[in-house]
């Protein structure tokens, strides 16, 4: 399993299978958030076999799928108090982590300094220069 932490609070990883979530609970994860479809891919696994799994270890189980590449103002309206509410640390995952990463980051520009965002994002791999308009859109939401 490839898991990135953004910050203490939550980190992203790519699809991960059923036997990770054992070791996701064991390495102290509390909460556990599917941004990923079922079914956008071949081979992927049920994110109900996951949920279940999840329960199993006593994680709390989100399952909040958004589109790749198409993340809208409301998957970022909903991301927003979740991430917030949730019992931390977090585990997001999706197919490569990005999408998990894009939602973070969308949310976190309402209270957070977008270079302190780029530089954990760039940190934990991940590139989202190009969110910079979106960024400064969304620190005008505050919240």
């Amino acid at each position: 399993m490839d898991i990135r932490k953004i910050d203490d609070t939550i980190s992203v990883a790519p699809q991960i299978s059923v036997e990770d979530v054992a070791e996701a609970a064991n390495l102290g994860f509390k909460t556990l958030v599917a941004n990923r479809p079922d079914q956008e891919e071949p081979g992927q696994p049920l994110m109900a076999d996951i949920e279940t799994a999840a329960r199993e270890h006593g994680l709390d189980w989100v399952f909040m799928p958004v589109q790749s590449g198409h993340i809208t103002d409301d998957d970022v309206n909903r991301f927003a108090p979740m991430i917030r509410d949730a019992e931390k640390p977090v585990l997001a995952f999706c197919r490569s982590g990005t999408r998990c990463t894009v939602l973070w980051a969308l949310s976190a520009a309402r209270n957070t300094p977008v270079r302190e965002i780029f530089t954990k994002a760039r940190n934990a791999g991940y590139d989202i220069s190009g969110l910079a308009p979106r960024m400064a859109q969304q620190a005008c939401e505050k919240g």
